[in-house]
């Protein structure tokens, strides 16, 4: 059968099925490499279970055939994984509001079922991003902004360009994220640079400042190296909600599920489910 499961009588982490509430994966789409139909496909027969959403990322999706795109966007539907735009708004913004909600509407009529609206190489007050917030949710699409501590975060900038621009204060960005989860937020996405990306050392109390106050569910945490996925899981739990390169997809899951990992990961990442 397509569906039975492999290795049935080994002990592993159990996990909720999809659509999961924690401990969401969502894959990077087309952007460090090319993904086709085909190579899409691979993915998802094989880790499909695994995958809770697609993202798009660099505005990759406006660069690309309209047919490819939605072939992408079908295949992630086929398998009950939702699919995000990954934090385009911010360029988008730049076009006026007129394009603004033009972007919105195309989003919806190509079957994205996400917009992340993130505002790493400019500045949004607040009140602005609650608009769009609501604006994205009237269209009947999850809103899911980004949030992070560095300032110029997202693309290719290098560590020393990213130092210079310094940090913004974590108290502010956390009580910032509590706005939007207020306001109905799908999610909040946190940007890995100036907390695990770009950052010697680590900024491990940013992350802790944001479970503390808001919880696992509504979070999600940028994870752009095997290393910083694992540091997640061993002090969070299999349940944590993470954004990995498409790459890193069965990497992930075997810590998830407790089978495999580094010495210190070893034994240690359990769930306990009656």
């Amino acid at each position: 059968m397509a569906d039975e499961k492999t290795f049935d009588f080994l002990n592993k982490n159990e996990r909720e099925p999809k659509p999961r509430k924690t401990g969401i994966t969502e894959i990077r789409g087309p952007y460090y490499a090319v993904m086709g139909k085909r190579y899409l496909n691979d993915i998802m027969e094989t880790m499909g279970e695994h995958v809770d959403s697609l993202k798009f990322s660099g505005g990759s999706f406006s660069i690309m055939p309209k047919d490819k795109v939605t072939e992408l966007i079908d295949i992630a539907h086929d398998h009950d994984a939702l699919v995000s735009t990954g934090g385009f708004m911010e360029y988008v913004l730049t076009q006026g509001k007129d394009a603004v909600d033009q972007y919105i509407d195309t989003c919806k009529d190509y079957g994205f079922d996400i917009i992340e609206l993130s505002a790493g190489f400019i500045t949004l007050p607040t009140d602005d991003w609650l608009r769009l917030i609501e604006k994205v949710q009237e269209a009947g699409l999850k809103a899911k902004p980004e949030i992070g501590i560095q300032f110029g975060a997202g693309g290719d900038t290098a560590q020393g360009e990213l130092e210079s621009e310094g940090t913004l204060d974590t108290s502010y960005a956390v009580k910032q994220a509590k706005r939007f989860v207020d306001a109905g937020a799908y999610m909040i996405m946190i940007e890995s640079e100036g907390i695990t990306e770009n950052a010697d050392p680590w900024r491990t109390d940013v992350p802790a400042a944001f479970i503390n106050e808001i919880g696992l569910e509504k979070l999600m945490f940028e994870a752009a190296d095997p290393e910083v996925f694992a540091w997640y899981i061993k002090n969070y739990g299999p349940e944590v909600n993470m954004f990995v390169d498409h790459s890193q997809i069965v990497q992930l899951e075997t810590l998830r599920r407790g089978i495999w990992g580094t010495k210190s990961l070893w034994g240690r990442v359990l769930t306990y489910k009656e």
